[in-house]
């Protein structure tokens, strides 16, 4: 009987990353669930074992992705439990709204620490991991804003920009060593993040629709059953993405009354 496969998901106390945590569980993977809260992650854990038979194991561990130490740590308690890790999501990150000028270093510093340095810092701590248990795939959460012209959420947007250039850049890199690479384009979705959304601008419209954390979850499950380059989770998205790149300047326009 095959080994059972190890999951290791950053920002895993709510959102995408709960459920991301759960799906996975229930095909009988077991999940390493990191985030810096863990009275939520115990929630998380609960959840886990309350799942019906047949489902994975779990380890939650305390730990910001912003802290290199933190993430290394947290992989070596990984292979500490469970001797091999296989699949990394690199979820965790953060959101911002507001004019670029006036917002806050503090708020723009947490933003590219969380959204780059934590997925450099993820990739870094798992990959030596999965060359040890002889491949893996890394799945980085980036989002349909990626390439978008996006006035009040520009920081953000070039944040996922960053993430998704890597990604593809990345995947390349690690073919030779069985390590696959898939970079997953979220669109508008029900969650935490919104409220804990840094800058000024806390507002949102409810004019477009939003998905559900677990219709992403399923998506990345599905993902990580094949080698896609990317994945985009609904059709919606697809055209966000597609007016991005041939009218840019209308789509920004339309985004700039979104955002402000």
């Amino acid at each position: 009987m095959a080994e059972q496969k190890v999951v290791f998901i950053t920002g895993a106390s709510s959102g995408i990353g709960y459920e991301t945590a759960l799906a996975f569980a229930r095909t009988g993977m077991h999940i390493v669930a990191t985030a810096r809260r863990m009275d939520k992650l115990g929630d998380l854990q609960k959840a886990i074992l309350k799942l019906p038979a047949g489902h994975g194991d779990v380890l939650t561990v305390e730990a910001d992705v912003t802290n290199r130490d933190d993430m290394q740590n947290a992989v070596k308690l990984a292979m500490g439990r469970f001797g091999r890790l296989n699949i990394l999501v690199a979820n965790a990150g953060v959101g911002h709204r507001g004019k670029l000028a006036d917002s806050e270093w503090a708020d723009l510093e947490t933003l590219l620490r969380t959204n780059i340095d934590g997925v450099l810092h993820s990739i870094q701590a798992a990959v030596p991991a999965m060359r040890q248990s002889g491949g893996g795939h890394i799945m980085t959460i980036s989002s349909v804003t990626y390439n978008l012209t996006a006035p009040y959420a520009a920081v953000y947007a070039a944040s996922k920009a960053f993430v998704t250039s890597l990604s593809h850049s990345l995947r390349l890199e690690m073919e030779s060593e069985n390590i696959k690479v898939t970079d997953v384009l979220v669109g508008r979705t029900s969650t935490e993040f919104n409220q804990n959304r840094l800058g000024l601008g806390k507002r949102t419209s409810e004019s477009l629709p939003t998905m559900t954390p677990a219709q992403v979850a399923a998506a990345i499950v599905r993902a990580s059953q094949g080698n896609p380059r990317s994945v985009v989770v609904r059709f919606f998205d697809r055209l966000i993405m597609l007016g991005n790149t041939l009218i840019p300047e209308i789509i920004g326009r339309i985004a700039l009354r979104q955002y402000r």
